[in-house]
């Protein structure tokens, strides 16, 4: 199948290129890029006038829910919103039912996503099995099954041997581990400690108890020398540490959720259980500065955070209802948005989402549209605008806090391997 991407706007970060350029494709690589390579009759030809034309996005955090959480959403369903979105790679925490700790589960989850040949799933192996914190897993052999780095999702690692010894065993063969800093005592609450949280009577989750465990697992990563990725960082405190051990020479990164860059507490307005997502959202200060970070590229990347949840879950009062927002959908426009009111350029807003997450993923094959690369390729309408909807959401979790907002960027075409999986209006 030969493909031409005519008349498009060709933003590409890894290579610094913004600029109107025709993409060449033949079966699933990229062959040239501006003129018409020699010999060259496309089969198809998609008229991208007017759009954008960049490589497919790559998404640090996605909850599939396969395996053990069906009800919440399919795999099926899943890859579906993530090809409306032009997400063409993710990966996805160990937190499933069983746990991703051993090598046949993760080796049956990769089988079923290529087996419908949507976005390439990057499976995030559990640090320790069952995620309890006790026994280290066997990485070599997750890795091999296709983990592309060990975490805890949510759940802490109580005991700090346990969790020196895997960090031990992941710098030594160069593995990486990636860990949410959330102190498991501290941060048992349903709202940033603040005064809406006071007023609302809701039980606070105070900064401390991202800053505290994040000062635990730098001084780890200090003393093993492993690569480590902070996932979701949601405060000034906690990038103000991260900025410090970068400023010592420490091998870490960072990545924040998308909703985090334009939501704060005061939004869960009168107990709203869609505003309810873990890490909380915290103060204005602290959104402002996560928005700032980001810009700076103190912080590397953002991520959705997808985490479809169950309308009856959902539909609970705020404390009780599940924590999560649905994102695979919303992580191009919520960074577009997030871009366009920082006055960034589009090429630095579209790296956050495509190059600087897959070198922090370790993948060299997405994130970008060099000739001979993978044809993992996203073309979006960047001046469209479109109201967020339960129907329009292809997820099967309808559950985000921008139900009814109007966001830009409409993916028009998503594709991958040189394969068309998605078009939309």
């Amino acid at each position: 199948m030969k493909l031409h991407i005519a008349n498009g706007r060709l933003v590409d970060p890894a290579h610094k290129v913004d600029a109107q350029r025709d993409v060449f494709i033949e079966d699933d690589k990229i062959v040239a890029l501006g003129q018409t390579p020699a010999g060259f009759t496309a089969d198809r030809t998609i008229d991208a006038a007017g759009l954008v034309v960049c490589p497919g996005l790559v998404d640090l955090s996605a909850r599939l829910r396969e395996p053990g959480f069906e009800y919440r959403a399919t795999l099926e369903s899943e890859m579906q919103a993530a090809m409306a979105g032009g997400i063409t790679s993710l990966a996805c925490p160990p937190d499933t039912d069983p746990v991703l700790d051993e090598p046949g589960l993760v080796e049956m989850l990769c089988y079923r996503a290529r087996n419908l040949n949507c976005a390439h799933v990057y499976p995030v192996g559990a640090l320790t099995f069952g995620l309890k914190g006790e026994r280290i897993t066997e990485m070599a052999e997750l890795v091999e099954a296709g983990c592309v780095a060990f975490g805890q999702a949510n759940e802490a690692v109580l005991n700090t041997q346990v969790l020196m010894r895997a960090m031990q065993y992941a710098a030594t063969f160069g593995f990486r581990v990636w860990m949410q800093p959330m102190d498991p005592y501290l941060s048992r609450g349903n709202a940033h400690d603040g005064e809406v949280a006071a007023r609302l009577g809701l039980t606070g989750i105070p900064v401390e108890a991202e800053t505290i465990a994040l000062h635990r697992q730098l001084t780890l990563a200090r003393s093993t020398g492993v690569k480590l990725h902070i996932t979701r960082l949601s405060s000034a405190a906690g990038l103000e540490l991260i900025r410090r051990a970068r400023a010592e020479g420490l091998d870490v990164t960072c990545d924040v959720a998308a909703h985090h860059l334009h939501l704060c507490d005061v939004d869960i307005g009168f107990f709203n259980p869609l505003h309810h997502v873990v890490p909380p959202l915290r103060s204005q200060r602290d959104r402002e500065a996560l928005r700032e970070g980001l810009a700076r590229g103190d912080i590397d990347a953002v991520c959705s955070d997808h985490t479809p949840v169950d309308d009856d879950e959902k539909q609970a009062p705020f404390a009780e209802a599940a924590a999560g927002a649905t994102g695979l959908e919303l992580l191009l426009p919520l960074a577009l948005k997030w871009g366009g009111e920082m006055k960034l350029p589009l090429l630095d807003t579209l790296a956050r989402v495509t190059s600087d997450a897959a070198r922090i993923m370790g993948i060299t094959k997405a994130g970008h549209l060099g000739v001979g690369a993978r044809a993992d390729v996203c073309v979006f309408d960047p001046e469209t605008y479109r109201r967020v909807s339960r129907d329009t959401l292809k997820s099967q979790g309808k559950n985000t806090p921008f139900l009814g907002i109007e966001l830009p960027g409409v993916v028009r075409h998503t594709l991958v391997e040189g394969r068309v999986m998605y078009e939309g209006r």
